[in-house]
């Protein structure tokens, strides 16, 4: 009898040991990933030149690259009014610590986007022990996957949403007597707003790996709701760019593009649910 009622307690110590060293080692990742963001941080905050003059700024200046391509093409399809005009943004710092405190954030994005490769990985290590053979295979694809997807999402809305927003919220007047001067902290959270929303809507196709995977999305569902898809598509785009057609078509094109991956992916997915539970 005493054998008998001792197991359980020994059971439930070896259970409570095993939430402790997984909460100990979630802790370790967590740590070697902020301690990766910060170093990268602290790189960023040393090349401000780089990282402003050269990057976060150069969309309010009409010699970007995103315009001289435009104006290239506008010549070639004889559309001169994608030619932006000679465009310097007049932008304004009117805090007394704006300039510092911008540095320090813009420097923890930086951290944060250059990082993320690696906090993903720490994530996969996280999780792989509960993997199984096959799932720990096709993980590490799904790594690689999602890291490119984020990363592609960030530089198409740097080079292409990015540059149209401030072309035209930048440069909007609603009279002439108005002149347009832009505050620092504005400028930066509309690039970094746009920018980090388009590479987290670019996910769409891992979001919707594992939403199959769990059996709440299905290929045919999907495809049924298509349309409803396109109003919401539609909806995004025009939330994250500025109110006109040409910007909000830009955004919903390539989104389009990635629901209809998306509707691949959750196939393959299904199928391979399905042949698992043998249906």
């Amino acid at each position: 009898m005493e054998k008998q009622s001792t197991k359980p307690k020994v059971e439930e110590e070896e259970k409570v040991m095993s939430f402790w060293d997984h909460l100990e080692e979630l802790r370790g990742h967590i740590f070697r990933s902020l301690i990766a963001v910060l170093v990268l941080a602290i790189l960023a905050f040393l090349n401000r030149h780089i990282i402003f003059d050269t990057i976060i700024l150069s969309p309010s200046s009409s010699h970007f690259i995103t315009y001289v391509w435009l104006c290239k093409l506008g010549h070639l399809i004889s559309a001169p009014s994608l030619c932006v005009a000679d465009m310097h943004l007049k932008i304004i710092n009117i805090k007394m610590s704006g300039q510092f405190l911008t540095h320090m954030y813009i420097s923890a994005v930086a951290g944060f986007i250059l990082a993320f490769p690696y906090v993903l990985w720490e994530v996969w290590r996280f999780v792989q022990p509960a993997l199984h053979k096959n799932e720990k295979k096709y993980s590490r694809g799904g790594l690689l996957i999602s890291t490119s997807l984020f990363l592609t999402g960030i530089l198409f809305s740097y080079f292409f949403i990015v540059p149209i927003t401030v072309n035209f919220l930048g440069t909007y007047s609603v009279s002439g007597d108005v002149a347009n001067q832009i505050s620092l902290n504005s400028y930066i959270n509309t690039v970094v707003s746009v920018t980090f929303a388009v590479g987290l809507v670019f996910e769409m196709p891992i979001l919707i790996y594992f939403l199959t995977r769990i059996g709440v999305v299905t290929p045919d569902f999907m495809k049924k709701n298509r349309k409803y898809m396109v109003v919401v598509l539609l909806t995004v785009s025009a939330i994250i760019t500025p109110p006109d057609m040409f910007s909000q078509m830009m955004v919903f094109i390539p989104l389009w593009g990635l629901y209809e991956v998306s509707i691949l992916v959750s196939k393959r997915v299904y199928k391979k649910n399905q042949e698992e539970t043998g249906l």
